[in-house]
């Protein structure tokens, strides 16, 4: 990698990564249309001369296929993540995360880059028959719109790998936390807890397991796996990884520890059931010897991701009122 393309750089992780790429002294072009990204996050970037920032959208081809050239490496993170209220506008899913996928690989093939890194999730496992979960489980029924979107993204990905030898980084992540972060159980539980210090509401029943991963652990996985190179001696040069942690909690040892740590003891008002929305899984824990063997393992275990989130959205309320409305 020498000159590095990031869709969704304005964004939690997007933002993360640019600002390891440049100090790991690579240039560094920068895409977002800020539907979620905040220009915020960007501030360090925009000081370095080797970064350049274009506002577009995945949606626009021509202007993405022209942002993109003289790149010689893609890393497609942008995407709606919103998994609770994909049912209001499926569209949107499809859109943002299939379609954008699409000119993503559309732009590179115009350009002659062949190598990609691609944020996928968890979710395309739906709720698992398997746990902890590997890459090679079998798939179940798609229980969400943003799962399937982006295991329609997947595929495309590994397809342009056969047809025209791209060589592909497939990342099924748990939920990431940790600073600049704009969405999420912290983010929702901690915004409540300031409108209403003396009772908080659960989706669901609050036995439901997730696991999860800090920020900076996330783009140490990648980069990690990126610089191993594997995807260009595989058959089919396209390589999937899951990242998480090897541990998971329940959704009320989160609560426990968010109030814990505001020295707070408010009412707790589950609204009941296994899941709190359509595709919430109540299972999620990824199996991560694939990537472990490789010599990565994460640095901060869940608790502590919670608690660096926490701590950050504490230093930065702005951060509700410029999420307001999006």
């Amino acid at each position: 990698m020498q000159k590095v393309f990031v869709t969704g750089a304005a964004g939690f992780i997007g933002s993360h990564l640019t600002d390891r790429l440049l100090a790991d002294g690579l240039a560094v072009v920068g895409w977002d249309n800020f539907a979620t990204g905040q220009k915020r996050f960007l501030e360090g970037a925009l000081a370095q001369p080797r970064f350049t920032f274009v506002r577009g959208d995945n949606l626009d081809l021509p202007a993405l296929t022209t942002a993109m050239k003289g790149c010689d490496f893609v890393f497609h993170l942008a995407a709606n993540a919103d998994v609770r209220f994909g049912t209001e506008n499926p569209r949107k899913d499809f859109d943002q995360n299939t379609l954008a996928t699409f000119n993503v690989l559309e732009a590179m093939r115009a350009n002659g880059i062949k190598r990609l890194a691609f944020a996928s999730t968890g979710s395309i496992y739906g709720e698992a028959p398997v746990i902890p979960t590997p890459e090679d489980a079998p798939f179940p029924i798609q229980t969400s719109l943003y799962g399937a979107s982006k295991l329609a993204g997947e595929g495309l990905i590994a397809a342009y790998g056969e047809g025209f030898g791209f060589e592909g980084y497939i990342f099924r992540f748990v939920s990431i936390v940790g600073e600049r972060y704009t969405h999420g159980h912290v983010f929702d539980f901690y915004q409540q807890l300031l409108a209403h210090p003396a009772w908080l509401r659960i989706l669901g029943d609050g036995t439901q397991r997730k696991s999860y991963l800090y920020v900076h652990d996330c783009v140490d996985a990648m980069l990690h796996v990126i610089r191993l190179a594997a995807a260009a001696k595989a058959k089919h040069r396209t390589q999937i990884y899951n990242l998480g942690t090897p541990e998971f909690v329940h959704v009320n040892d989160s609560v426990r520890c968010i109030c814990g740590a505001l020295g707070l003891k408010p009412e707790l008002r589950h609204t009941g059931g296994a899941r709190g929305w359509i595709g919430d899984n109540p299972f999620i824990f990824l199996d991560t010897k694939k990537i472990q063997t490789t010599g990565w393992k994460p640095k901060l275990t869940i608790e502590q991701g919670i608690l660096a989130t926490l701590r950050w959205l504490e230093a930065n309320r702005w951060i509700y009122e410029t999420r307001k409305g999006k």
